[in-house]
């Protein structure tokens, strides 16, 4: 189906009573470990504007409040995050003040080599305001760019869910489930309506076709403050386990475990039914953090590895379980793709 412009109001709240802390940086340790508390509400809009349809390239923009409630988390294993850290090694932790947050970016998803390679590429500019407190301002850079190698031109399909997209509603294939179906040409879709009937390239219920593919992400995001400008350290991404937002990265290791205003990540991805919709899945990720930008360079690379089984249901999002290896030891995580939340309408968390 042809895609559209989308604009979403948002309103979000979170409230997590067990989060974990490690401190800031790539030389963290776990007997750093602590824990807190925090309560996150997020109002705003934003919008999704189309405009080259060809690489299905869409402008995207944002404007959303945030407003951060931290607190203390007691009866743990380890200490709450205001028994090991203060401000200097947590900024941000003595207080909270609400931030006027501002993005905008572009995203392009094309296909190639006769739908043999689907890319997925991302880019956006961020801009945090606290009228309160400008000692927190800070601006974020962030490059995601993801591709996705068809093992079997015919059979093999990326789905992805579309901007409009409610949690109660599928995700669709990007070169459409209907021959003559394609989200960037609309001629195509127009034939694929003529042959299939209105409303043709929604997700089929069930798919039993033989499919596999190969990914390679590159993911980076990097802060800029002023100086004496700090970044606050609940708005910082992780790496490790999953994230705030849910999104798997290093997965042998604890969730939040490695924090920081810079981050990259390298992930490759093999993918494979075995019978009908179960299939079988090997991820490898190498990651850094880094307090500066500069830094990137002398930060080591954190590794790991792992293996399971993936759930494919037609158009519903991918069920993963895996088994994570790494130097600090084994992880055993379960995950489905966020997709099954909605499109475009949730910002990030962080």
């Amino acid at each position: 189906m042809p895609e559209h412009t989308v604009v979403n109001l948002v309103a979000q709240a979170i409230s997590l009573n067990k989060i974990t802390y490690f401190g800031l940086g790539p030389t963290t340790t776990q007997a750093g470990r602590s824990y807190f508390g925090m309560r996150e509400v997020i109002t705003g809009t934003n919008i999704v504007k189309p405009f080259f349809s060809r690489w299905n390239v869409s402008l995207l923009g944002e404007a959303n409040g945030r407003f951060v409630e931290l607190r203390p988390s007691n009866g743990n294993s380890s200490p709450t995050v205001g028994a090991l850290y203060d401000e200097a090694t947590a900024p941000g932790l003595s207080t909270q003040p609400g931030f006027l947050q501002l993005g905008e970016g572009f995203r392009m998803r094309p296909i190639f080599w006769n739908d043999l390679l689907h890319l997925n590429y991302t880019a956006s500019y961020q801009q945090y305001f606290s009228p309160s407190n400008t000692h927190y301002d800070f601006q974020r850079f962030t490059l995601d760019l993801a591709h996705d190698f068809a093992l079997y031109r015919s059979t093999t399909r990326f789905y992805v869910p579309r901007d409009a997209n409610g949690p109660d509603e599928c995700a669709i294939d990007r070169a459409g489930d209907f021959p003559g179906c394609s989200l960037s040409k609309t001629e195509q879709v127009e034939n694929c309506e003529k042959v299939n009937g209105k409303g043709s390239g929604q997700c089929r219920a069930i798919s039993r076709d033989l499919q596999g593919s190969l990914s390679f992400r590159f993911f980076l995001s990097t802060s800029f403050t002023q100086d004496g400008y700090v970044v606050p350290f609940y708005f910082q991404p992780t790496l490790g386990g999953g994230d705030i937002n849910g999104t798997p990265t290093l997965a042998s290791y604890q969730d939040y475990r490695f924090r920081a205003p810079n981050v990259l990540i390298l992930r490759q991805s093999f993918e494979h039914t075995i019978w009908g919709p179960l299939g079988f899945a090997l991820t490898g990720d190498e990651g850094k953090v880094a307090l500066h930008g500069g830094d990137f360079g002398s930060s080591p690379w954190i590794r790991s590895y792992a293996a399971g089984l993936t759930l494919r249901a037609g158009g519903f999002p991918q069920v993963f379980l895996l088994y994570a290896w790494g130097r600090e030891g084994q992880h055993t995580i379960a995950n489905m793709n966020t997709s099954l939340l909605g499109g475009s309408a949730r910002p990030s968390l962080y």
